[in-house]
């Protein structure tokens, strides 16, 4: 998408607007797909929880990708998008026993990652096919709010358990057909992601029937001209031929499953912001856009860098602004950008927002959640309309009887 084509969305739907490239999506589905073509059998899982609108779940179904749920709303969304059960994988952490039973129940394949629930799902449902997520205590990424396999994470059963995990098995006759890993986001050293792969292969031999084996994602995609990124070929080459040598050990074909997510939507994702106020202090000159933290967390939480680029004077000089939120908190978006002169109704574009920013938006100082639009074909689609009043109300109960001023006694 050019930049006129943003400034026309802006104008015709307002701001602020998520706006997604479709045709970016899937350019970057046939990327990881052509990365894989030495495998027999692929399946790419898209990460749902990276922007669950169900027209992006629409797309990615028509695309050929299969769904990876973390919550059985998501895996919902997905059947209701036109996945099939059998194409959804359902990789929660820390539910209960009766959420990952009510996913079962609805015929998608379940990811177990922890042994407690392991051993009961496996005692009251032995015939039902589980897959086993396994923490390989491999650190991907420099960032620790984003890497989930270090040896300390929530996520997955250590490779030290694995004794008590085959005890599990065995007593409970349970059909594990599949093993999981992920370690977390922006993966870069590809040395890294094969070592933690060779982990898996070796955990893999522990179990007869599998049918696929899951190496999660968390593939880095570049947020700035020149930054670094997953080298997808590079990986796809080495990982298929330790892959095929596995299959070829291991005595039969398996599938190779990974579930993308930011690295399938995150550089279509473009949100786009209305200057309000240009404010001067002693030191600092500060874009104060119609947007916060509530819309775009991503910088306040991580620590991410999103490119920020004036969409209404592209031609300007740059200067360098602190561009800030209207939330009633610290609520910055970049500090010292440069960036080409802002002046007040300037629309500024955040690039790099598909991934995690919508999803996470919130109501927070009773703000509304913002539009969102997918430019397909040359056009504009909207798939969600912005908030109003009555959505910040619709699940309120206004008890305001209760709270009634007494009525003033009656001058006799």
């Amino acid at each position: 998408m050019n930049s006129q084509n943003l400034l026309k969305l802006a104008t015709q739907f307002g701001a602020p607007l998520y706006v997604y490239d479709a045709e970016k999506i899937s350019s970057q589905f046939q990327r990881l797909t052509k990365a894989f073509t030495g495998v027999e059998s692929l399946r790419l899982n898209y990460a749902a929880k990276a922007l669950s609108n169900i027209s992006i779940l629409r797309l990615m179904n028509s695309l050929g990708s299969g769904l990876d749920t973390v919550s059985i709303q998501e895996v919902k969304l997905g059947l209701m998008a036109g996945f099939k059960p059998e194409s959804i994988i359902f990789t929660p952490n820390g539910v209960s026993l009766e959420e990952i039973e009510e996913a079962s129940a609805l015929g998608v394949q379940i990811n177990i990652d922890n042994l407690s629930i392991l051993e009961q799902f496996g005692s009251k449902h032995p015939d039902v096919p589980v897959c086993i997520r396994i923490n390989p205590h491999v650190m991907a990424g420099g960032n620790s709010k984003i890497s989930v396999g270090h040896i300390d994470s929530k996520f997955g059963i250590s490779i030290h358990q694995i004794p008590h995990l085959l005890r599990i098995v065995e007593l409970t006759k349970m059909n594990i057909n599949g093993i999981h890993m992920h370690t977390g986001s922006d993966i870069l050293d590809i040395d890294v992601f094969l070592y933690a792969s060779e982990i898996l292969f070796e955990t893999a031999k522990n179990f007869k029937n599998l049918e696929f084996i899951d190496f999660g994602s968390g593939f880095k995609v570049p947020y700035k001209a020149g930054d670094v990124e997953t080298n997808i070929e590079e990986l796809g080459k080495k990982l298929t031929s330790k892959f095929n040598e596995f299959c070829k050990e291991y005595g039969k074909d398996l599938t190779l499953a990974f579930e993308p997510g930011k690295f399938l939507v995150s550089e279509a994702g473009h949100f786009l912001a209305k200057v309000n106020v240009v404010k001067q202090t002693t030191s600092t000159v500060f874009a104060s856009v119609d947007s916060g933290f509530n819309h775009l967390i991503r910088p306040m939480l991580y620590g991410s860098s999103h490119e920020i680029v004036n969409l209404s004077n592209p031609k300007g000089k740059e200067r360098y602004y602190s561009v800030v939120g209207y939330i009633c908190e610290t609520d910055t978006f970049g500090s010292n950008r440069r960036i080409n002169e802002i002046s007040e109704g300037d629309v500024l574009c955040f690039k790099n927002a598909g991934a995690y920013c919508f999803t996470m938006s919130s109501n927070y100082n009773s703000r509304y959640r913002p539009a969102e639009v997918l430019w397909s074909k040359g056009k504009a689609h909207l798939i969600r309309q912005r908030e109003t009043f009555d959505d910040i109300l619709k699940n309120q109960v206004d008890i305001k009887d209760l709270f009634e001023k007494p009525k003033a006694a009656a001058i006799k």
